[in-house]
């Protein structure tokens, strides 16, 4: 969410710093990143058993000052799509780990609210075509009675570009919620948004009938919770290409939801939580598995923050 939010809710006083969802919690001690982390090995699952700690791999550009999602190409090795929050123009960029931009497509066809994530999945599900996706879902103070996911092929190549997009509506069938987390399942198409709230790391919904002219049903799949309530306010995730690994990211931490023989997105609900290693970046909103799934990339919002690279160990 866009520092200008924080720094609103922080001048309104306790009340609206409640009501705004983005309010960022500040690590420090046992709640810093990494503090004492100990491995769990994700045993018997596909990627990576161990993880190493996270390097730096470059910095985030200025033509993303605030970026808030982060997704790995699935047709140009070592691209990432990127995009900034709201108030922004409507543009999506093809980063390097490096934090180099190689291209920008201009967006056409929708004007979006509060774009908070984004994933890449086949385009409709049991569909071969990839697409990207995008999650105009943000909703600080859960009053939006639609929200919106916007839709556009992945280009075939990486070069600037002007590009419409296809707007897909939705309603939360127990009414609004703020969610900045978009998983889209590469294995079937199945499209999910993870709430973001103090109350838990998040509840889980699967967005169903999902086309242009339509308007489709977030159905709650159930709530996602950490070991002991240490953390909440999810503000990114990303799916395993294998689908049994679900990486959540807060502003403190990220967690790693692991499901062996998972085949839908509610079997995260009951799925193992444990604690991976996490970057310290200024506003943690972005997080996503490399293409082969051996590892992930964390960015942050502010021009000039590491971009982190975590492989297996």
């Amino acid at each position: 969410m866009r520092p200008s939010t924080v720094r609103f809710a922080a001048a309104a006083g306790l009340l609206l710093s409640v009501a705004c969802s983005s309010s960022r919690p500040t690590p420090t001690g046992n709640n810093a990143p990494d503090a004492g982390l100990q491995q769990v090995p994700a045993t018997g699952l596909e990627g990576c058993l161990l993880y190493t700690d996270g390097r730096q791999t470059g910095t985030v550009p200025r033509q993303v000052p605030e970026l808030s999602g982060l997704a790995a190409s699935q047709k140009h090795p070592g691209i990432f799509w990127g995009h900034n929050d709201s108030n922004n123009p409507f543009e999506l960029f093809a980063l390097d780990e490096a934090g180099a931009v190689k291209a920008t497509l201009t967006l056409t066809g929708a004007d979006p609210r509060d774009i908070e994530d984004v994933a890449v999945g086949p385009c409709a599900p049991g569909g071969k075509e990839a697409c990207i996706f995008l999650s105009d879902t943000g909703d600080n103070f859960e009053r939006r009675k639609e929200v919106r996911l916007f839709r556009l092929p992945e280009p075939a190549a990486v070069e600037n570009a002007t590009l419409p997009v296809e707007t897909l509506l939705f309603t939360y069938e127990d009414g609004p919620h703020d969610a900045e987390s978009l998983i889209v399942d590469g294995r079937s198409g199945q499209v999910g948004v993870l709430t973001k709230t103090r109350a838990s790391l998040g509840d889980l919904y699967a967005v169903e009938g999902l086309k242009p002219g339509a308007t489709g049903k977030a159905r709650k799949l159930g709530t996602l919770r950490v070991p002991d309530d240490v953390d909440r306010l999810a503000t990114a995730a990303s799916l395993h290409p294998s689908g049994e690994r679900l990486l959540v990211r807060t502003y403190t931490r990220v967690w790693e939801l692991r499901r062996p023989d998972a085949k839908r997105l509610e079997d995260f609900v009951q799925a193992q939580v444990v604690e991976v290693p996490g970057a310290s970046q200024a506003q943690s909103e972005a997080v996503t598995f490399l293409q082969d799934g051996r590892g992930y990339l964390l960015g942050s919002e502010f021009a000039g923050e590491p971009l982190v690279r975590v492989d297996c160990r």
